[in-house]
């Protein structure tokens, strides 16, 4: 993987949060799914660093950065991005996220629509009922009590390669995340405000439900009737449904990278 050309960790919203920056151009925020960090985009980093700024980021107790005594929240994460962006000098930046990073870029653009360019959200639901029955069953049994058995899959082996304390933190990784995403929210009356140009990507047999992606479109305003010969009957947000990806292969496919540069540098 691409090497990064400066890390840190920035003072932001009372938290310290870890980041990393790849290549040089107009700054790209890129935010990793749950149990995830930085590195789990592999080649997609390296294809969106050829002519942009990537900024990495490990969200709250994931990666590098700690748990902290606060609530994990979309919102509070979504502040922690915000004062990063303003850290690094920026006064915009184009967000991207996925999963649970596309769930904080997707609140960026809700709560702090002044700091964010353009958004890219992968494989991200506007509410919890976004997900397959399937997936909802699996993210209940999230918590204090999965952290051990967690432990035989790649993501652990990834976490642990980085956090100074895994066994500990990997314990409280769990106990926030299970919070989160066993927390209901719906959004669907706050995305028709997202004022930004937004791109939504989702795989066909992803673990958001194509049905969902569709109205997370509509929401938007987008697929509202014909584009019209000139394309004057479109708005400025797209719906890009990539085929044969799944939730587990989205996020290091080429076709991500593709799809976000094409949307990125359409400005």
């Amino acid at each position: 993987m691409l090497a990064s050309t400066k890390s840190g960790y920035a003072p932001v919203n009372g938290v310290e949060v870890y980041y990393a920056i790849y290549g040089k151009g107009d700054p790209i925020v890129l935010l990793h799914g749950g149990f995830g960090q930085i590195e789990m985009f592999g080649p997609v980093i390296g294809m969106l660093a050829e002519n942009h700024t990537v900024i990495g980021v490990d969200l709250q107790a994931h990666g590098r950065t700690a748990a902290h005594d606060r609530p994990m929240t979309f919102e509070n994460m979504a502040t922690d991005i915000a004062e990063l962006i303003r850290y690094l000098g920026y006064d915009k930046a184009d967000v991207m996220g996925y999963s649970t990073g596309g769930q904080v870029a997707a609140r960026v653009g809700i709560d702090h629509p002044e700091v964010v360019d353009r958004l890219v959200l992968a494989s991200t639901p506007f509410s919890n009922t976004g997900w397959h029955d399937y997936n909802l069953q699996g993210m209940a049994m999230i918590g204090e009590a999965s952290a051990e058995g967690m432990k035989q899959t790649p993501m652990y082996a990834a976490f642990a390669a980085v956090n100074p304390d895994p066994d500990n933190n990997w314990v409280k990784l769990n106990i926030q995340q299970g919070k989160l995403v066993n927390t209901p929210y719906d959004w669907s009356a706050e995305v028709p405000g997202i004022k930004v140009p937004t791109l939504l990507v989702v795989g066909d047999w992803d673990s958001v439900r194509i049905a969902h992606a569709v109205k997370f479109f509509e929401l938007l305003g987008g697929g509202a009737q014909d584009a019209q010969w000139d394309g004057s009957g479109m708005n400025q947000n797209r719906l890009a449904v990539l085929p044969g990806e799944t939730h587990y292969s989205i996020f290091m496919s080429p076709r991500l990278a593709e799809a976000a540069l094409g949307f990125i540098d359409a400005k």
